[in-house]
């Protein structure tokens, strides 16, 4: 609760939380725990801040759960694929984020492979929203993630960075999560906790090129770089 209050405190809009590591190489959790981390969080959360609690989750009952206990977003690495969590999304009539991921997390950057990372992509997400929309879930309830990370390589990372504008094309809102991740320190050689000036520098790139929600670890920094780029673009008369 320390933590969340000071990111609110520092501009956070969104507060995301989740009970099972998708990290590379990440192992699962059982449901039970997975809920028992999650739901006293969101619920003192709701209770105590005023802010959004996203839920990032693929578990149809913590989505029903979660909601209930004052989640407004659900954030599904998964893109809604588990049993029943298309359904659960549907009947909490939350807003959700759909992100790509090849493979799953114990297995996803285990020599990753596209023959166009930016279209497959792209076509990945228009089926997922196509799911959506059949199970009844309005198009705009959603946002989308490319999943930088999660099942790419360097290259695929920066290829769907710089091609951005073309996920953006899709109409709905991108989240971007490039925060302390490990194309920084493949690229640059940094440990995570030097990795502060990169993902300030991606989170800008980012909105440059069209997202509109930034995921990151180090909110008031991030606040502080994205908010200049805004007054840049918002200046009239320099």
């Amino acid at each position: 609760m320390t933590r969340a209050r000071e990111m609110v405190a520092s501009g956070a809009a969104i507060l995301d939380i989740g009970g099972e590591s998708t990290r590379p190489g990440a192992s699962p959790v059982s449901v039970n725990e997975e809920m028992d981390r999650v739901l006293p969080l969101v619920a003192r959360i709701a209770a105590e801040l005023e802010t959004v609690i996203s839920v990032d989750t693929s578990t149809p009952v913590l989505m029903r759960e979660a909601a209930n206990a004052g989640a407004g977003l659900l954030n599904d690495v998964r893109a809604l694929t588990r049993e029943g969590a298309l359904e659960a999304a549907a009947a909490v009539n939350l807003p959700i984020c759909l992100m790509h991921m090849q493979g799953e997390p114990g297995n996803m950057q285990v020599a990753p492979h596209y023959d166009d990372v930016v279209e497959d992509v792209c076509e990945y997400l228009q089926s997922r929203i196509a799911s959506c929309e059949r199970q009844g879930i309005a198009r705009n309830r959603l946002l989308l993630d490319p999943g930088f990370g999660f099942g790419k390589s360097v290259t695929h990372n920066l290829k769907l960075l710089r091609e951005l504008p073309r996920l953006a094309a899709i109409g709905l809102p991108l989240v971007v999560s490039l925060s302390r991740k490990s194309l920084i320190g493949k690229l640059l050689g940094r440990e995570v906790g030097q990795r502060l000036p990169a993902s300030l520098a991606l989170a800008v790139l980012a909105a440059q090129r069209g997202a509109a929600v930034i995921r990151t670890h180090d909110v008031a920094a991030t606040v502080d770089a994205v908010s200049m780029l805004m007054a840049l673009e918002e200046c009239v008369d320099l």
